[in-house]
């Protein structure tokens, strides 16, 4: 069973960057879609974005179209999340999500059966 370890979470100012890592342990990650999910205090978990195990397509919610990037390196079994222009609503723990095989609605949490444990980004205004 793969397991997910994400980092790269922080502190940062308002439109500013941070870049989130999801490292797996499993030499199979190729063939797992990945997604990045979040969750603010007092909200439900969200989808933010995946990327496919085959095709490498990327999947985003509109709020953050054009300034948040889902990559894969199978190389490095590591999935990124190059976050931009970072407003105080982004503010959540993110969590990186992995299915094998997945090949539609990357958007649904119930898709996926392995979680990472998070990793707290904060944007202050």
């Amino acid at each position: 069973q793969v397991q997910l370890v994400e980092s790269g979470g922080g502190l940062v100012q308002a439109g500013g960057s941070l870049r989130l890592s999801c490292a797996a342990s499993s030499r199979t990650f190729s063939t797992y879609a990945v997604g990045w999910f979040r969750q603010a205090p007092g909200k439900e978990r969200e989808f933010v974005a995946a990327i496919a195990w085959h095709t490498r397509n990327t999947y985003y919610v509109d709020s953050v179209k054009g300034r948040f990037t889902i990559s894969r390196d199978n190389s490095k079994n590591t999935v990124y999340l190059q976050m931009n222009s970072l407003k105080p609503e982004d503010t959540a723990v993110y969590y990186c999500a992995a299915s094998r095989y997945l090949s539609e609605k990357y958007d649904y949490s119930e898709k996926y059966d392995v979680w990472g444990q998070g990793t707290q980004v904060t944007v202050s205004s």
